[in-house]
């Protein structure tokens, strides 16, 4: 899913007061809040906002989640039952932002427009995801936000024991529910 190609991109933009819209996941796990980066990512950031508003991603859980690399989450149920989404959207990998540790980005397969509703938040300087060319080995995965609380909580999820179930690999074995997404006047 993931591709391997080293690259060098820019890093987040700076925040200002008011400057980005920000989310609270809150998780069995605790509370993560996100910046999300409207200007340089404006579908990615409207298409997550979709879904929080419409609580999607309640009761979803992060089911992937490989230490030192990235957390997964926003698709599938307890039960590791995807949840139906709407249309995949355009990728915006070529946005310049760089998969960071703490950065948050759309999750997608193999085909370039594939993302939906998954996201992942990397917990290490993931480089190699980030866009190199318009090869879909080089393509990259867009990054429309960052976490700027906890973190603790991302890496507490990071460090969860996991184990392959109902087909799917690195999923936790105590599940780490998202109960709601919020989204921060």
């Amino acid at each position: 899913m993931f591709r391997t190609s080293p690259v060098a991109q820019t890093s987040a933009p700076q925040s200002g007061v008011g400057s980005h819209p920000v989310v609270v996941i809150e998780t069995s796990a605790g509370s993560i809040t996100i910046e999300l980066f409207k200007e340089q990512a404006p579908v990615s950031v409207e298409n997550f906002l979709r879904y929080a508003r419409d609580g999607f991603y309640a009761g979803t859980i992060f089911h992937r989640v490989v230490p030192g690399y990235v957390i997964q989450g926003g698709g599938f149920t307890e039960d590791l039952a995807e949840k139906p989404t709407r249309p995949p959207i355009q990728n915006e990998a070529t946005n310049g932002l760089s998969n960071r540790r703490g950065t948050v980005a759309m999750a997608r397969t193999r085909v370039l427009r594939s993302g939906t509703s998954q996201f992942f938040i990397n917990l290490a300087d993931n480089r190699s995801l980030d866009h190199t060319g318009y090869a879909p080995d080089e393509f990259g995965y867009a990054v429309f936000g960052r976490v700027t609380e906890g973190m603790d909580v991302v890496d507490r999820i990071g460090a969860s024991p996991t184990s392959d179930r109902g087909g799917m690999p690195n999923v936790p074995v105590t599940a780490v529910v998202i109960t709601r997404v919020t989204v921060k006047p």
